[in-house]
């Protein structure tokens, strides 16, 4: 989820844009060609060469322009699709704010001996042969505590990345056991906006809601960690052997010391208060420049002329520090604010796409052709998984994903005598968790600039993600604890 507070969601002011003009295959045509250049951008084309590497974002651009000539022929006016860009460009302003920070705060992280210190000494707690299941469990129990995958991520997820790479495990399946992790505990926690949106749009209550989900949501977690289990056994952790020497390196390089995990805990408790993001990370980032001038200053002297200029460098630009070990020079390496360009261009683009696509009224268009064809009670649950799978990848915002197929369905579950809280609980099944899952998409855009993973590392990976929207079938075939109306 983003870490947007759900006070800040006027839920009534949610519109779906229809227009009769349109018909089914003109609101497809931007999303088929969309696909195709991203296909072919992934199976033909060598790395990013395209654009200067910025090729997801153009082909964005482009649906986004295809869509807009769509919108002209069935009578939409420009100052429609502009607002509409406006208002979800405006939606992920803050969403871009946290980007920035948390490219600070892993900037000043580094400097300070933070993230050099979780790994030191996480190197020396958490064996390699338990590491992935304990990092899903560990992810798990930070964001049900925070209610936010994103601060889950950019708290313990950058030093489980460090301390997993160290070991010598892929760093996709370490992404991949933090974010399953990180979601479960972001769908599960009354803390979450998702958790509060889903069944404010069924029209259930929470507890409930965080109750039904349970049927669904613990057995996805135990096949995770089960997985996770497996997986351990058969990776090659060839870092383990060397662990003395990666942290005799590291005690040479930095003034590791337990003093440092101070500001991490600060942060945490500043979200487990309800803290805005912004300052929460903000806070991080100043206490982190504090404790570099008091415990690296060496470190410091080494990266700029003077202290200010090497934390200001930490801050906004790439920092890198040099060890003796060229894993450790891989791993103690930060891009900063300039860092997350790349992903918040990808962001602006995909809002620009979604934007276009739900002034022309082909969200609402192609989620009411899912709606015409459940027929059934299966269908239906199936219609809904499509549609919030087809929405996170079009509309590329989890929030829509929620949102429209919420207010599109709600009916036609009660008209199927089926219980609000079905109807929430696919919501969060198939819309909250599968939103990491796509790479420009605002959740798959965030995660994969925070851990420093591309998304298609870590999708096969992300195992409870990807697994959540089939659970949830599985039960629906299988008439498993569908809870119907009373007066039914």
């Amino acid at each position: 989820m983003q870490d947007d507070n759900l006070s800040d969601i006027d839920i009534n002011d949610q519109k779906i844009i229809d227009n009769k003009e349109l018909n089914i295959f003109e609101a497809l045509i931007p999303v088929v060609i969309l696909m195709s250049l991203l296909a072919y951008n992934i199976f033909f084309v060598e790395g990013q060469e395209w654009f200067g590497g910025y090729t997801n974002q153009i082909i964005l651009l482009i649906g986004g322009f295809v869509a807009m000539i769509g919108g002209f022929l069935n009578k939409v006016s420009f100052k429609i699709m502009v607002k509409e860009v406006w208002e979800n460009l405006r939606s992920v302003f803050t969403p871009i704010l946290i980007l920035f920070f948390v490219g600070a705060l892993a900037g000043t992280w580094l400097v300070s001996g933070i993230i050099p210190a979780m790994v030191y000494y996480g190197l020396q707690v958490l064996n390699p042969s338990i590491f992935l299941p304990a990092s899903v469990i560990i992810a798990a129990i930070i964001s049900i505590a925070t209610g936010s995958s994103w601060t889950t991520s950019a708290t313990v997820g950058i030093a489980l990345i460090g301390i997993g790479s160290a070991l010598g495990i892929p760093s996709g399946m370490i992404a991949g056991a933090v974010i399953s992790g990180a979601y479960f505990g972001d769908k599960m926690s009354p803390l979450s906006d998702t958790t509060n949106l889903a069944p404010a749009m069924a029209g259930t209550d929470l507890f409930t809601h965080i109750r039904y989900m349970t049927i669904t949501t613990v057995p996805t977690i135990v096949i995770t960690l089960i997985v996770f289990a497996i997986l351990s056994t058969t990776v090659d952790t060839t870092g383990s052997a060397d662990i003395s020497g990666l942290l005799a390196t590291m005690d040479a390089t930095f003034n590791i010391t337990p003093w440092l995990f101070t500001v991490p805990l600060v942060v945490v408790g500043l979200i487990l208060l309800k803290t805005k993001p912004l300052i929460a990370l903000g806070i991080g980032v100043t206490l982190a420049a504090v404790f570099a001038f008091i415990f690296q200053p060496e470190i410091l002297n080494g990266i700029a002329d003077t202290k200010i200029g090497a934390i200001t460098n930490a801050i906004l630009t790439d920092t890198s520090i040099v060890t003796d070990n060229p894993k450790l020079n891989d791993l103690f390496s930060s891009g900063g604010m300039n860092g997350m360009i790349w992903t918040i261009l990808l962001i602006c683009c995909a809002m620009v796409f979604g934007g276009i696509m739900d002034a022309i009224g082909a969200l609402a268009r192609i989620t009411k052709a899912l709606l015409s064809i459940a027929t059934t009670v299966f269908g239906l649950f199936a219609s809904t998984v499509i549609s919030c799978l087809g929405l996170n990848t079009i509309a590329s915002d989890q929030y829509l994903a929620l949102v429209i197929p919420g207010k599109m369905f709600k009916k036609a579950y009660q008209d199927k005598g089926l219980a609000p809280e079905n109807l929430s609980r696919t919501l969060e099944d198939s819309g909250t968790v599968t939103s990491v899952l796509i790479p420009w998409n605002t959740c798959g855009a965030y995660q994969s600039g925070v851990l420093g993973v591309g998304v298609g590392e870590y999708f096969v990976y992300a195992v409870f993600n990807w697994l959540s929207p089939f659970t949830t079938l599985f039960f629906a075939a299988l008439n498993i604890k569908i809870k119907l109306l009373k007066d039914k």
